[in-house]
């Protein structure tokens, strides 16, 4: 029977009865929080405004602080500090400079409460509807907070704090009088805090010259002051000094016109002070700071990992034999992961960009370190034999560098003269995925590839993390991780932070090390890296790109692990370039300086191979002969039920028999055949009876 109209009606009444219950308690329940959160807010923003040091206060605060850079025995490497210019008040700043701030850095700064909430929504926004990642939206206002009275610690404390003391400042204050405040306190890069000082830091004039070309390469400055740097990146300065242009005509600033006009690229910059390749080491360490202690006030004294006399010597091997029109970089690792020196160009004047640290170079047979330690791992021995013969892969022919086939070699001799088509057939035989597995575990982070042609070093890779791989192999397998900074003290020697020993990760089994310092020993004595010997043991491997764009020598010797590279910035080729050539006779030059205080310590290369790589291929799977164990059609045991009323008069002593009872016997697996079934160790490839031909 259909129902009336009435009666749906009535029934639907109740309903939108309780819903309007329930949204009005809702939104009683919101107003309510809301508004005590806002009582809150109010108490804090009043009890942090009457806190705060009067104008006058803040414009004396210093700007920064002043950090001396200490070597290992305590010298003095280099005082940072900030530059200081002349206090800028708002009727001189141009207005340029003014407005160029305001339209890259927060266009609202004359309109919002300290706080941006129409920023906030919009990257609230973008973020739920997949534009990425949310952003912070910090205002002028939040940003002078952060640098006058907070660290640059990312955390949501930190953010409140910075939150309600933006509020507090615009209370207390006037807008111009917070951006007077900010463009004379920000950092602008150099060790230069406010518009005056970087200007002459910069330009070499003062603040109140600036043209809007100037202006907007100032104001690109604050979002990355290392990276915009005119004196680091020229190139990055100019492009980003575009941007802040083009924002200031989108904000109104300025006019099409006015922008056309403006012209970046002619601005003179002021000639670079004197400085030395240490300056290299502390762009490096010193950002390390942030992490490691939170104190932004005090002076402080820093206690690096720099070896003055090692600094020196790696200047001098680079500068001596770096080809012509090339750069050169090397970094050298104490046993433990110190960096003694480190030098990222021939000239830090000319270039101060950190080719040791940033740049990314294809490794070419340097990267043959990773390939022969899976090998080793899955079952190959160094004296193998293997075949240097044509082979095709996929498509891909890989040649030797002197155009020539050898025949039939050992492991050792393939490694010793970076046999290409040797290291090819192993790839192909063990599986690139183990050889890029084995380089993530090196500490490879660098995007990797698949394809037959990366066993020769195809993928593109920093230098101190390939010097890092190699410092691994030297302390037998064990993780090592680069560090810089040991201590940091304030002036007055209070300590506020010292570097503990970290645990070791054992990355490959030591017969796996040992295997592979016995091929890097060959290379160096015998093999591609002659040049690199200096009448000790060492051990070491040769790199060469296509063309010659890239030459490396990476090794070690008493303790010191130093990685060369070698090359142009723009990638094109350098004649004469090899590995076994200038990277190797710098590593030599350096090392023979770098070690000679240290004893001669021969290298572990005797290779105790673990038990599975000794059994027979009869016996590798199941122990003893006579105690295999069944298995089904898909090559798993089959479980055996014991029988206990059999007796096959054969008398097995053990816990559990009891007088006169024969227990049965179990089949004994053997632990290598469980690990390759459940995966936790990598299959060796199977041993033919004849030579090896890889």
């Amino acid at each position: 029977m259909a129902r009336s109209p009435r009666s749906r009606t009535s029934s639907a009444a109740p309903q939108q009865s309780r819903f309007r219950r329930l949204a009005t308690r809702t939104l009683k329940w919101g107003l309510a929080i809301g508004a005590l959160l806002t009582i809150i807010l109010a108490i804090a923003v009043g009890v942090a405004a009457s806190n705060l040091p009067s104008f006058e206060e803040l414009k004396r605060s210093p700007n920064g602080q002043t950090i001396r850079v200490r070597d290992i025995n305590g010298a003095v490497i280099v005082s940072i500090g900030p530059a200081y210019g002349r206090w800028m008040p708002m009727e001189e700043m141009p207005e340029v400079m003014q407005q160029a701030m305001m339209a890259v850095e927060d266009r609202r700064f004359r309109y919002h409460p300290g706080v941006d909430p129409i920023g906030i929504a919009r990257a609230l926004y973008v973020t739920a509807t997949g534009g990425g990642r949310l952003r912070a939206t910090s205002t002028i206002t939040q940003q002078l907070a952060r640098n006058i009275f907070l660290s640059n610690t990312r955390t949501l404390d930190r953010k409140a704090r910075e939150a309600v003391l933006a509020f507090a400042l615009e209370w207390k204050f006037s807008k111009d009088e917070i951006l007077e405040l900010y463009l004379n306190k920000v950092y602008f890069g150099g060790g230069s805090y406010g518009v005056d000082a970087a200007s002459r830091r910069f330009f070499g004039h003062g603040a109140e010259e600036l043209n809007l070309s100037e202006a907007a390469i100032i104001a690109g400055l604050v979002k990355a002051p290392s990276r915009y740097s005119p004196t680091a990146d020229a190139q990055a300065a100019l492009s980003r000094a575009d941007v802040v242009l083009d924002v200031m005509v989108d904000a109104g600033a300025i006019t099409p016109t006015e922008r056309a006009a403006a012209a970046p690229a002619d601005v003179q910059l002021a000639s670079e002070p004197n400085q030395n390749s240490a300056r290299y080491f502390t762009d490096w360490a010193l950002p390390q700071l942030d992490t490691l202690i939170d104190e932004s006030a005090e002076p402080l004294d820093v206690w690096t990992t720099l070896d003055l006399d090692m600094q020196r010597s790696a200047t001098a091997a680079i500068q001596a034999n770096t080809p012509g029109g090339a750069q050169g970089a090397m970094i050298a690792l104490d046993r433990d992961g110190a960096v003694r020196a480190m030098v990222g160009g021939r000239d830090y004047v000319t270039s101060n960009y950190n080719r040791a640290t940033t740049a990314q170079r294809q490794p070419g047979s340097a990267w043959k370190l990773f390939v022969y330690m899976a090998a080793l791992e899955t079952g190959y021995r160094v004296d193998d034999a293997v075949v240097d013969e044509p082979v095709t892969i996929d498509g891909w022919s890989p040649r030797n560098s002197n155009g020539r086939f050898s025949g039939e070699m050992d492991i050792r001799t393939a490694f010793a003269y970076s046999i290409n088509t040797v290291a090819a057939k192993i790839g192909q035989s063990i599986g690139t995925s183990a050889i890029a597995s084995m380089a993530r575990r090196f500490g490879i982070t660098s995007e990797l590839n698949n394809h037959p042609s990366m066993v020769l070093g195809t993928a593109d890779v920093r230098l101190i993390d390939m010097t890092a791989a190699f410092a691994a192999v030297s302390a037998e397998g064990r993780a090592i991780q680069p560090y810089g900074i040991s201590r940091v003290t304030t002036a007055g020697g209070e300590l506020l932070y010292e570097r503990r020993p970290e645990p070791a990760q054992q990355l490959v089994d030591s017969w796996v090390a040992a295997g592979i310092t016995d091929l890097l020993q060959t290379a160096v004595n015998t093999g591609t890296g002659r040049a690199a010997q200096i009448g000790r043991p060492v051990a070491g491997k040769t790199g060469t790109t296509s063309s010659n764009k890239d030459g490396w020598f990476l090794g070690f010797s008493s303790g010191i692990t130093t990685g060369v590279w070698m090359g142009r910035d723009d990638a094109r080729a350098v004649g004469g370039l090899q590995g076994g050539a200038a990277p190797a006779r710098a590593f030599a030059d350096f090392m023979r300086v770098a070690v000679a205080n240290r004893p001669v310590e021969p290298f572990n290369t005797e290779v105790e191979l673990p038990q599975w790589q000794l059994e027979s291929d009869e016996e590798a799977y199941f122990g003893e002969p006579g105690m295999e164990l069944p298995v089904d059609e898909n090559g798993m045991p089959i479980q055996i039920e014991p029988d206990y009323g059999a007796n096959d008069g054969v008398t097995v002593e053990g816990e559990g028999a009891k007088p006169g009872e024969t227990p049965p016997a179990k089949p004994k697996l053997n632990e290598r055949w469980i690990d390759e079934m459940t995966g936790r160790r990598a299959q060796p490839p199977p041993r033919p009876s004849g030579p090896v031909v890889e």
